[in-house]
């Protein structure tokens, strides 16, 4: 496959117009950290961002960034770090549980809506994105959204380039809210519960106003990989609050007050939390170098633990929970079991099943996305007709076609 690599959005614009004028198609593509990602994409041409780089505008006091899309995530962090900020969402890194290398950049981590274990609190990526710069199927640069937060009518391009996997567009920048870092924080620990008792303690947590920033829960299967095992060793739910040292440490306190009627409460301190939250974000118990299906499942928080439990009679299957138990990590022993697993997740309400990893055999033959409502892929079609009339960008990424 061919490596284009515009260094200017008129280079971009260019490319992809003589692409469309050719009939041509072109991958869209980052610091491809997620190479295997989705369903499978046959292109003529590969078109990276990377070269497209730079933080474009930055006023900490603002708490809003502008950044060229190919700038690689580490120098929008480092910049944020060093001004006390963050991005609030926690994007996660893919490359330890998918094996891949290169640099992921901020353009990928807006285009793929990737969100962490704050995403309960926080929102997703695309809760944070005010503004963006994409060259569509066409070649012709669209701006939409801005440096402030405004209400729009009409076709949201902010919402639906976060999110479309290089499907609507190659961005070129985006401009996001920065919002202060935690001077402190904790997470406490609670040590024995199942799935279904941990997924109760987790919603009362939750509805406790002590501004709880994530909520998950290892069972024992997984909570000795985290933190190098020095973990307490049974099952682990784990509760994080964050803010300033003092209102951190009263919330705390009242934290650990709820949870002792459902067990064993102990706590860490704020390195082994930050590092903790880490682990949980990039699905550290599945970094484990084999190609073993890997599913992000995003189901209502009260029945992820039902899921897991309908899929254990069937097959082997190992699960943690994050997002209160909304978003569900789970690695199959060996087939990917799609049908299985959508099956039940329809019985249960509904929700999304995306395969982040698998053989490629396996690959080919699935999915990787959850099958949209008929009414939500008619709309879908329309958008991609409207922006990429030719079907250039990443044919096949979303549907499998």
């Amino acid at each position: 496959m061919i490596e284009l690599f515009p260094t200017t959005e008129e280079d971009a614009s260019d490319i992809v117009r003589s692409h469309a004028q050719a009939g041509k198609t072109l991958a869209i593509c980052g610091g491809n950290t997620r190479s295997g990602f989705g369903n499978a994409v046959t292109a003529v041409s590969r078109l990276r961002s990377t070269n497209l780089t730079g933080i474009v505008a930055y006023n900490p006091g603002e708490m809003v960034l502008t950044a060229r899309a190919g700038t690689p995530l580490s120098e929008i962090e480092a910049a944020l770090a060093e001004n006390g900020q963050m991005m609030a969402f926690e994007p996660m890194d893919h490359r330890p549980v998918m094996a891949t290398e290169g640099e992921p950049t901020i353009g990928g981590v807006f285009a793929a809506n990737v969100s962490g274990p704050r995403r309960v609190i926080a929102g997703a990526a695309r809760d944070s994105l005010l503004g963006v710069r994409f060259v569509n199927g066409r070649g012709e640069l669209i701006k939409s959204g801005g440096r402030v937060m405004k209400n729009v009518t009409g076709l949201d391009l902010v919402k639906l380039m976060a999110g479309s996997h290089g499907t609507l567009g190659l961005l070129t920048e985006v401009t996001f809210r920065v919002p202060p870092r935690p001077k402190a924080e904790t997470t406490i620990i609670v040590e024995g519960l199942n799935d279904a008792e941990a997924a109760n303690a987790m919603a009362t947590a939750m509805a406790l106003p002590l501004e709880v920033s994530a909520a998950a829960h290892l069972p024992m299967t997984v909570s000795w990989k985290f933190l190098d095992g020095t973990l307490p060793p049974s099952e682990a739910t784990v509760l994080r609050i964050e803010g300033l040292p003092g209102p951190v440490e009263a919330r705390a306190a009242k934290l650990v007050a709820a949870m002792a009627g459902f067990g064993r409460v102990s706590h860490l301190d704020r390195n082994d939390s930050t590092q903790l939250w880490r682990e949980v974000r990039d699905a550290l118990p599945y970094a484990d170098g084999t190609p073993r299906p890997v599913w992000r499942v995003s189901v209502a928080p009260s029945v992820g633990h039902q899921l897991v439990a309908a899929l254990r009679l069937e097959t082997g299957v190992d699960a943690f929970y994050d997002w209160q138990g909304g978003l569900v990590w789970m690695r199959m022993e060996a087939d990917a079991e799609a049908d299985l697993l959508r099956r039940f997740l329809k019985a249960l309400g509904g929700g999304h099943a995306t395969l982040i990893r698998a053989p490629e055999q396996v690959r080919a033959a699935t999915s990787a996305f959850q099958p949209q409502p008929e009414a939500v892929e008619l709309l879908s079609a329309r958008v991609k007709a409207k922006l990429d009339p030719a079907g250039i960008f990443n044919p096949g990424k979303m549907t499998g076609t």
